[in-house]
């Protein structure tokens, strides 16, 4: 079983993207509700008011809103405009390119690509007594332990894809002090990791026959010469499967397919 914590942990270990803690102390001014913090990209743990020398604990949703890109905490409900001289601490964990919540949509869009069309086959007894298989599909909750490392690195290629479009629409800086800032560079160096990263995803995926790179078996249908029907497949069962047969329904492509909706007569000579 993959944790997407876990898996979160890891690709941040990969992009080396490790997360600082903060601890910002706002003012109320009497007439703001909106403060920035001192770093972006960041996780709110916990706020705390201190008013008359009591400690109070708001709730995210009911008392705040938090802006994680921007580092903006926007205050609602009963605290709205802080008073003159009210005192918030906002502490949490700032991230250096991506958010928890932009990872963990990575990971999803990992898991699949990674699992598509990928199912576990578990056999046992049914209260019959019949030998029963049950096929579950692929998804976080069953991922076997080995294929981890392969999840966690297609999820850092994705985000890096995030970092390098987020750098291929910035230009170069150069002032005139000297001093020149190269994001051009950073683009290509970012293209460089992506371009590895994918290579070993590849690499595992071919000697563990997992993911994207699989190898998959595919039967072929035959069309019947009376009918010009396909002959219906049904998948391969274990000898002591006391199953129904299970039909297979592979996909079909409808290149040059009539979109007028006109029926084609049945016989000829007739109209549809």
């Amino acid at each position: 079983m993959a944790d997407i914590a876990k898996i979160i942990s890891r690709v941040r270990a990969m992009i080396d993207d490790y997360g600082t803690p903060y601890r910002d102390v706002l003012t109320g001014t009497g007439d703001l509700d909106e403060y920035d913090l001192s770093e972006s990209n960041v996780t709110v743990d916990r706020v705390s008011q201190i008013s008359g020398g009591t400690i109070t604990d708001l709730q995210a949703g009911r008392n705040y809103t938090v802006d994680q890109h921007q580092g903006r905490i926007i205050f609602r409900g009963g605290v709205g405009t802080l008073p003159l001289g009210a005192t918030v601490i906002v502490e949490g964990t700032a991230r250096g390119m991506l958010t928890d919540e932009d990872l963990a949509q990575h990971v999803r869009d990992a898991q699949l690509w990674h699992c598509g069309n990928r199912t576990i086959t578990t056999r046992y007894r049914s209260k019959e007594g019949f030998i029963r298989y049950s096929d579950e599909p692929l998804t976080l909750d069953n991922l076997p332990e080995i294929e981890e490392l392969p999840l966690a690195l297609l999820a850092a290629v994705n985000a890096l894809w995030q970092v390098a479009t987020s750098t291929a629409t910035e230009p170069d800086i150069q002032t005139a002090e000297g001093t020149h800032i190269s994001r051009s560079q950073v683009y290509e160096q970012t293209m460089d990791q992506i371009t590895a990263l994918t290579n070993r995803y590849k690499e595992l995926c071919e000697q563990l026959n997992v993911g994207m790179y699989r190898i998959e078996i595919s039967t072929l249908r035959r069309v019947s010469q009376t009918t010009g029907r396909y002959i219906p497949g049904y998948s391969p069962r274990e000898f002591d499967d006391a199953s129904y047969p299970a039909r297979q329904l592979p996909p079909i492509d409808r290149h040059h397919e009539d979109p007028s909706g006109i029926p084609s007569p049945i016989l000829p000579g007739l109209t549809g």
